[in-house]
C-alpha cells in the first residue's frame, strides 16, 4: 500500500497532473458510454400499436398546447404501485416517440392522462370542456365553450409534412389523404371513407362530439383525448428489439 501511495501523491501535489488526469478518466467515460449510442438508430424499444397521430388527432394536440392543457395535466404516470392502481399501466417511452414536444408534465392540478381515451364518451369530453362542473363538482378548470363555436383552421397535410422532417413516419399517402382522413374521423358517419381512415390509423375514435356537421376546435381536441392510452394493448406488452 505504501507503493500505491507513493505513487498517487502526485495528484495530490501537483495540480496540472490532477487536471490531467481527471480529464483522461472523464473523456474515456464519456466514449464508453456515447460510442455505442451511434450504432443504434433508436434506444427507445419499439412497442406495438404504436402510431402517428391522424390529422384530426394532430390538430386537437395542437390545441391542447395553445390552451396549455400540460400546465395542470400531466401525460405520465410513473411505475408506483399507487399511480398504476389509480391512472393503469405505466407509462412507456415508445408511446411518446412522436411527440414533438413530448407532454410528459411536471405538476398535476388536473389528474393524468396518459390513458384518458376511451374512458368516456365524446358526449361526455364536450359537456367537460363546455362547462367542467356540470360533470365534475368541485372542478377548477376553466371552460373551454368557445372550442365549440370556432371552426378548426388546420392544414394537416403541410403540419405531416413538417412532422416527417422531424422523424415522424407518414407516408405519402397519410399525407395525401389528410384533408379526407380529418373530416372523416370528425363525423358522426359510417361511409367509404371510414375503412381507408382506420386502415391508415387502428383504433382513431371517430364520431362527431358537438352535435354539428362544421369541424370544431371542439372536434379535434376530445378526437385527441380519446387516443391517449389506447395505442398499445396492455394486456399483452411485447417491446420489439431496438431498430438497428
Amino acid at each position: 500500500m505504501s507503493w500505491f501511495w507513493d505513487k498517487h501523491k502526485i495528484f495530490e501535489t501537483k495540480l496540472p497532473v490532477l487536471a490531467v488526469g481527471t480529464l483522461i478518466t472523464v473523456s474515456i467515460g464519456g466514449i464508453v458510454q456515447i460510442v455505442p449510442l451511434f450504432t443504434i438508430e433508436s434506444t427507445i424499444e419499439r412497442v406495438e400499436g404504436v402510431r402517428p397521430y391522424s390529422p384530426l388527432e394532430l390538430a386537437g394536440r395542437g390545441i391542447y398546447l395553445r390552451e396549455g392543457c400540460y400546465n395542470c395535466h400531466s401525460q405520465m404516470i410513473r411505475t408506483f404501485r399507487d399511480e398504476v392502481d389509480r391512472y393503469g399501466h405505466y407509462s412507456l417511452a415508445a408511446e411518446s416517440m412522436y411527440d414533438h414536444p413530448f407532454q410528459w408534465g411536471s405538476k398535476r392540478t388536473g389528474p393524468d392522462l396518459a390513458r384518458i381515451g376511451g374512458k368516456y364518451s365524446n358526449q361526455w369530453h364536450q359537456a367537460h370542456l363546455t362547462d367542467p362542473r356540470s360533470v365534475v363538482s368541485g372542478s377548477i378548470m376553466p371552460p373551454y365553450r368557445f372550442l365549440n363555436d370556432d371552426p378548426l383552421d388546420f392544414d394537416a397535410a403541410a403540419h405531416m409534412r413538417t412532422q416527417v422532417e422531424v422523424g415522424v413516419p407518414y407516408t405519402d399517402a397519410m399525407i395525401e389523404n389528410a384533408a379526407v382522413d380529418l373530416r372523416t374521423q370528425a363525423a358522426n358517419v359510417d361511409d367509404e371513407n371510414l375503412e381507408g381512415l382506420l386502415e391508415r390509423y387502428p383504433n382513431a375514435w371517430h364520431g362527431d362530439s358537438d352535435g354539428t356537421d362544421e369541424v370544431t376546435e371542439m372536434d379535434a381536441l376530445v378526437a385527441y383525448l380519446q387516443i391517449l392510452g389506447r395505442m398499445v394493448d396492455f394486456t399483452d406488452v411485447r417491446p420489439e428489439e431496438l431498430v438497428q
